[in-house]
């Protein structure tokens, strides 16, 4: 710790940061562009010039650029001394001399970062009246807009795609004032996490394409505290909505999750919320086949009918749904007619994931925590593709040896430039052990491309490695067991290694052998971390919710037990055999479907009732890490369109089965209640009725305009704002705004003076960069089992023919955002992939079709080579852009 004073102020801080940082945590307003908590320092912009003193005595000083200064103890410095007010006044001046006064057109406009660094420093009037130089925006797909004219050079962009996201194709072409920050030719960015260029760049150079398709202002805009529907990892967003239509997805810091930067899938995967063929009304199936619409109290009365006639109900939920929808169906039809919606191998794995986390729940590392890992070993999970924020902590967890070898020569760690020169080429092991060539290759140290039983054995080897009392793999060869004892070192001399397993490959042998790996580490390591993967934003929930799968529910169907099917935002054709499905629901005398987006088990409903998506709900989703956090809706839609739990609740009541949980507080209790597994989850977010000062909590920013003008062709009254019944958010700009309001209500980032998403947050946080002021959201639901468990046996059961496994791809392997348009643009063609011995051995060139059996169903698709594969496996496309409910990995027959 130092003490140091800043215009005349003592404070009590840490010496191992620089100076920015200090200020901005303590609340100074000190502009700046270059600098970024994640980036950290390379005084570029010459923006935050303070001035330095030698100490008390000294009335002349220095300036400095206060992001390259140490808070050393003694520090003198003043950022109010009219000296470093005027450099930092003809800094931006320079920087604005070829920035264009546009303003009122440019998207960036009222959250921008240069806007309120210009106010800062007084600049307000310009004085330059020369010729501005201008350059050709290039065309960056459907997910960024290039306006390069707007640029700056405080080479932020470069710095966080090249430097911290390992991006290739984002340059500084030119020189001197003529510099140029783009791609050698128009197209898309190759990096899965681009969108973040959207918020780290300070002017509107980049922006959100999707956003600028039916553009307003930020402050016109109403936002809701959000979570990423779209993997497991939960990263926290703030969507922001108008008038009923979702304007775009912008990140919500998490000090322990996401923090600044979120996944281009998590950015741009929500444009389903807005499609026109999403079912709005409740249809129900006519006499001539066709879904037609029906009031809903007509509707209700039918199946009020349907569902007293029925001979029993079968609850299908999802994994992609809330535990509070998930919860009211499983009421509604009784907790022995309730399933968890997953396919077999994905329940089971779910299961498996959901033990192994459980037995390790003292050991569980957040992301940012991943970053600070210093040796990982990763069993079978494409993690980009799978899990891609992962990827990118996991980027950062390779450079701590950068930032041990600072140490050691004493650079701050905060010196960006000085630390990347020191590491140079060193990094920190990563071991991956994977079926196939994936986008982390070019960071990890080794690579095994195996299939899965063959991951699982190499995992089994290095636990046997770490200690002698686990067991070892029976026949394992002598090329496996030294690759095993070179990760089982690396692991050992690690301070903080990491193990890193899912269930994307549907394995439970996987993660037993993780679960090995990581009880051999617990005996030789009190840092050692276990990140598990599960496919669907609320997998582990409904893990924890029920451990049936649809193939039960079908069994309860097809074998007389029950007629009726009601299913919970799911398509069952992604969770089994499309000849499995057709027969439960043929079975089935009527199928009920709440859904949001139209599916192809919404084609076989007799009755449809239109479920609320994220952006119209409020909900809880449980997390990879067993952390249960809480969303809550962006707006109101249009009746009849309603959360899933409200339907519920109405088909509860027309069944004369009375509920007594109307709004969302009762209903949590009533989960709370009925499953003792979610104890907790109250505390994820304050309640209804919490208020601050006597008020909710502003879904839209106080500079909110045209509420008058905006219905003023309904009626030229102001249209009084809704009242949120399910929570102490408000649908306006009416309400408590401070630093010091509770991070689960926080809608958006603003203070005075601080516009801009990134920048604004500082004033929230209890340092820059570090968590949320009143803790990050969200509560742990796991519970450390004090009973240590023994080694699993070391028996993988090995597969000697032709295997099929699941290929996913961050674009189109997720159902939800494969229906968003900008999606759509970058979803890759759907082939089988194998290597050149397996296409010899069949007879296949590129391109030729090959006919699959997998499970008894024949699928045909064209073939791509893909060397990293192993011999005779072949690579299935999961999801929207390829093959959904085929079971995998399986042994198949080409």
């Amino acid at each position: 710790m130092a003490t140091i004073k800043i215009d005349g102020k003592q404070f009590e801080v840490d010496d191992t940061d620089n100076l920015l940082k200090v200020a901005l945590s303590k609340g100074f307003d000190l502009p700046y562009f270059c600098w970024h908590p994640e980036l950290h320092s390379v005084g570029a912009c010459r923006q935050c010039a303070v001035k330095q003193y030698k100490n008390e005595d000294d009335t002349e000083g220095q300036i400095v650029m206060a992001c390259m200064t140490p808070a050393s103890d003694g520090g003198c410095f003043s950022i109010a001394d009219q000296e470093a007010s005027d450099f930092r006044a003809q800094v931006i001046e320079w920087l604005m001399i070829n920035h264009p006064h546009d303003c009122p057109v440019c998207e960036e406009g009222g959250e921008c970062h240069l806007q309120d660094m210009t106010l800062m420093t007084g600049h307000t009037r310009r004085r330059y009246r020369g010729p501005k130089r201008t350059h050709r925006n290039q065309d960056l797909g459907p997910f960024i807009n290039h306006e390069m004219n707007r640029c700056i050079a405080c080479y932020r962009c470069v710095r966080y795609y090249r430097d911290y996201a390992d991006g290739d194709d984002l340059r500084v072409l030119g020189s001197h004032s003529n510099v140029y920050f783009g791609r050698e030719a128009d197209g898309a960015f190759n990096s899965e996490f681009s969108g973040n260029l959207v918020e780290v760049c300070p002017t509107g150079v980049f922006t959100d394409k999707t956003l600028g398709a039916h553009y307003n202002r930020k402050w016109d805009m109403q936002n809701a505290p959000g979570i990423c529907t779209h993997c497991s990892l939960g990263c926290n967003t703030s969507p922001g909505s108008r008038q009923g239509i979702l304007k775009r997805i912008q990140n919500r810091y998490h000090g322990e999750i996401n923090h600044y930067f979120l996944c281009d899938r998590g950015r741009f995967g929500a444009g389903f919320v807005n499609r026109e063929d999403r079912p709005r009304q409740p249809l129900v199936r006519a006499d001539n086949g066709v879904l037609e619409p029906q009031d809903m109290d007509v509707i209700l009365s039918s199946l009020k009918s349907v569902l007293a006639e029925a001979k029993g109900l079968v609850g299908i939920g999802s994994p992609r749904a809330s535990l509070e929808d998930n919860f009211a169906l499983r009421h509604l039809v009784g907790a022995n007619n309730f399933y968890n919606g997953m396919s077999g191998p994905e329940s089971h794995a779910s299961l498996a994931a959901l033990a192994l986390l459980q037995e390790h729940a003292g050991r569980l590392p957040t992301l940012r925590d991943v970053e600070s890992c210093d040796a990982v070993f990763v069993l079978g999970e494409d993690v980009t593709q799978f899990a891609p924020r992962l990827a990118l902590s996991l980027r950062q967890a390779v450079r701590n040896e950068h930032h041990v070898l600072a140490e050691a020569a004493n650079i701050p760690k905060w010196h960006a430039r000085a630390v990347r020169d020191e590491g140079q080429h060193f990094y920190s092991p990563l071991f991956m052990a994977v079926p196939a060539a994936t986008r982390l290759d070019d960071v990890a140290t080794e690579l095994f491309h195996l299939r899965p039983a063959r991951i699982a054995e190499l995992g089994f080897a290095v636990a046997a490695m770490l200690d002698d009392t686990a067991p070892m793999p029976a026949n394992i060869d002598d090329e496996t067991r030294a690759h095993a004892e070179t990760i089982a070192t690396a692991l050992r001399k690690a301070k903080k290694p990491l193990v890193v397993a899912g269930t994307s490959l549907g394995s439970e042998a996987v993660l037993t052998a993780a679960g090995n790996v990581m009880r051999a580490l617990e005996s030789v390591h009190d840092d050692a971390g276990l990140f598990v993967t599960l496919n669907e934003a609320n997998s582990l929930g409904m893990a924890m919710m029920s451990d049936r799968d649809v193939d039960h529910a079908f069994e309860a169907i097809t074998s007389r037990r029950a007629d009726t099917l009601v299913v919970m935002q799911n398509d069952l054709y992604e969770r089994a055999q499309h000849g499995k499905v057709d027969a439960a629901i043929k079975a089935a005398k009527n199928l009920i479907v709440l859904d949001h987006s139209m599916t192809a088990t919404i084609a076989k409903a007799d009755y449809v009732l239109p479920a609320g998506s994220f952006a119209e709900a409020d909900g809880t989703l449980v997390n990879n890490e067993g952390r249960a956090q809480r969303f809550f809706q962006v707006f109101i839609p249009e009746a009849p369109l309603q959360e899933g739990w409200r339907w519920c609740a109405d088909l509860n009541s027309a069944i004369g089965k009375p509920v007594d949980w109307l709004g969302m507080d009762d209903l949590i209790d009533a989960i709370e209640a009925a499953c003792p597994q979610f104890v907790g989850i109250k505390s994820a977010a304050p309640s209804t009725s919490f208020r601050k000062a006597g008020m909710r909590f502003p879904r839209s920013p106080h500079r909110y305009s045209g509420r008058t003008a905006l219905y003023a062709n309904v009626d030229v009254r102001e249209k009084r704002p809704e009242v949120d019944v399910d929570s102490a958010l408000s649908y306006s700009m009416e309400g408590y705004h401070g630093t010091d309001q509770p991070p689960a209500l926080m809608a958006y980032a603003w203070t005075p003076g601080w516009d801009s998403n990134q920048a604004a947050i500082t004033r929230f946080q209890d340092e820059v960069g570090g968590h949320l002021k009143g803790g990050d959201p969200g509560t742990r639901l796991l519970k450390v089992d004090p009973n240590v468990p023994e080694y699993a046996p070391a028996e993988p059961k090995l597969v000697q023919g032709w295997q099929a496994i699941p290929r996913y791809h961050i674009f189109g392997s997720e159902s939800q955002s494969a229906k968003a348009p900008a999606i759509q643009e970058r979803m890759p063609r759907a082939w089988f992939t194998l290597n050149e011995a397996g296409a010899k051995a069949l007879g296949l060139a590129a391109a030729d079709t090959l006919r699959l059996t997998i499970d008894g169903e024949i699928h045909a698709l064209p073939v791509t080579i893909d060397p990293s594969l192993p011999d005779k496996t072949i690579g299935v496309p999961v999801g929207a852009h390829g093959l959904m409910g085929v079971r995998l990995p399986a042994a198949v027959s080409p």
